[in-house]
């Protein structure tokens, strides 16, 4: 029996944005009694990303090349859920559907998908949770230290805020992430136990799915609430949104190298680093990650152990073993040692016209 990846609309998602990488086209499902898949003989991985983030091209390559290296004849499967939960759990059914063994999964929201992640596992396909922990019986997961990703953050703003003065000389403002998103309780846990009680944390949002536009408006309000000529540093959780935020910073009249914080070192978070309007940036190695998971996916098809560093508990309690990576705060002093040593960004790229001069006073040439 052969089902079929359709290349039109499915279930909303648009032409071209469900596709086979490593080979398109139908995926055979063993039906055969006694057939045991493995990565000698190849089988369909479906890879399952959120969208809404800078991040998914890159994730999506990384995996794609470690999938090759790793399981030369296995077929990849990928759909990105462009931030809605509803159109991310019909594409998990349809992954079950045409027969794939595993799926990677980098849910849109960890609750919502509890059910497609149960009827994954009734069908015998396993989850493997990437970067952020999916609620239902996931059988790996593989992320960063999501905490320590929120410590680095608030150490580094605090850190700042304090060059300036007393650090409650006046107000901070925090703008976390999606509320839906997992990870975002945890980097606001980490930030916080380095934060409370140091600084005025005057106003602190969530922005749903990530969204840079309702962060910079959420943060404009607060400036202007507040007094843009108040705020002392403000908490943003990630590159994308800090590219509003700093926008909304120099509209409002915050003052120029106000402390501003991101995650996942963006290109051009790197380089607002560079050029002064953003504090910090955390770069996270996803090319380990991305390695963690096929290794995870192929070693739970071929029947063995995932690799782990340790075991967590989802929201549903179910215990997950976990290849947990810790993260790197950058900053202005270590652009050279960090993204550019680890090939994620060269010189040329950063070194823009723009940026040339930062560059050079930086020592980044």
């Amino acid at each position: 029996m052969r089902a079929r990846l359709v290349r039109g609309a499915v279930g909303g998602v648009t032409l071209g944005a469900l596709y086979g990488m490593a080979g398109c086209g139908s995926v055979e499902q063993d039906r055969d009694l006694g057939v045991v898949a493995s990565a000698e003989r190849g089988f369909g991985v479906g890879l399952l990303l959120p969208g809404g983030s800078g991040r998914t091209d890159r994730d999506r390559h990384y995996i794609r090349d470690e999938l090759a290296a790793q399981c030369p004849k296995c077929r990849l499967f990928f759909a990105d859920a462009n931030g809605e939960a509803d159109l991310q759990l019909q594409q998990v059914d349809l992954m079950i559907v045409n027969g794939v063994k595993v799926i990677i999964l980098d849910p849109v929201d960890d609750k919502a998908i509890a059910s497609a992640v149960t009827r994954a596992h009734r069908k015998g396909v396993k989850i493997v949770a990437y970067d952020r922990l999916p609620a239902g019986p996931v059988d790996a997961y593989t992320s960063f230290d999501n905490v320590q990703v929120g410590r680095e953050q608030g150490l580094a703003l605090l850190a700042a805020i304090k060059k300036g003065g007393d650090p409650r000389r006046g107000d901070m403002v925090m703008i976390n992430g999606s509320p839906t998103d997992p990870n975002t309780a945890e980097f606001k846990k980490g930030a916080l136990s380095v934060l409370q009680g140091r600084v005025r944390i005057a106003r602190s949002y969530d922005a749903p799915n990530w969204r840079p536009d309702l962060a910079a408006a959420a943060a404009a309000a607060a400036f202007i609430a507040l007094g843009p000529r108040r705020i002392v540093g403000v908490y943003c959780a990630n590159d994308t949104m800090a590219g509003g935020v700093s926008v909304a910073m120099r509209k409002t009249g915050v003052r120029p190298g106000t402390p501003l914080t991101g995650q996942d070192a963006a290109l051009d978070a790197v380089q607002r680093i560079l050029l002064g309007t953003q504090t910090m940036t955390v770069y996270k190695p996803i090319r380990q990650e991305a390695k963690n998971a096929v290794r995870s996916a192929v070693a739970l098809v071929s029947g063995r152990r995932p690799p782990s560093n340790r075991t967590v508990s989802n929201a549903t309690g179910h215990s997950v073993p976990a290849s947990i990576i810790n993260p790197v705060a950058v900053d202005r002093s270590n652009v050279k040692e960090t993204v550019v040593k680890d090939g994620f960004w060269t010189v040329r790229a950063i070194c823009t016209r723009e940026v040339a001069a930062a560059c050079q006073a930086a020592g980044l040439t």
